[in-house]
């Protein structure tokens, strides 16, 4: 199978996504800053990213990163998703496997994510990446949205 270059891969990975999600999560909005792809349903700053991952001292793989970031202005929000998210780690492990990661980022932003192994960009691999992301996105959607309903209950 011929290569494509990093660009198609990220401007294409929603369109190769969208089916593989249930259907009520199909209706996803999408942004593309720099050479990254956030998912969103309505809240850009709490998102699903995919984004390289290179080599750097200390790393052991690279890939792309998949995964949940919560990068919200109120890093008291971020930080009560990411606890939410901890609480639930067990059950979510269970179904994505140990590789998922929950953790404080920088800027006061949090995330849940793991990185999916490097492999040379095909429409094969670009499937394979959109498989697991749509298995991320609907294990963690509907904790992500309990959260959500607490936390604004929370603001109140």
């Amino acid at each position: 199978m011929s290569a494509i270059s990093q660009t198609t891969f990220i401007n294409s990975l929603p369109d190769v996504l969208r089916p593989l999600l249930p259907v009520a999560l199909r209706g996803f909005q999408v942004r593309r800053p720099w050479s990254l792809l956030q998912i969103h349903y309505g809240e850009p700053a709490l998102h699903y990213e995919v984004s390289h991952v290179g080599q750097r001292p200390g790393r052991l793989t690279t890939g792309w990163e998949l995964g949940f970031h919560c990068e919200a202005r109120d890093h008291h929000l971020n930080r009560l998703l990411l606890d939410g998210f901890r609480r639930h780690l067990f059950e979510i492990k269970a179904t994505l496997g140990e590789s998922i990661e929950a953790e404080m980022w920088d800027r006061g932003w949090t995330k849940i994510y793991e990185v999916y192994p490097d492999a040379p960009l095909t429409e094969a691999y670009r499937a394979d990446v959109a498989a697991r992301l749509a298995a991320i996105i609907a294990c963690i959607h509907p904790v992500f949205v309990d959260l959500r309903r607490s936390a604004a209950e929370l603001y109140r």
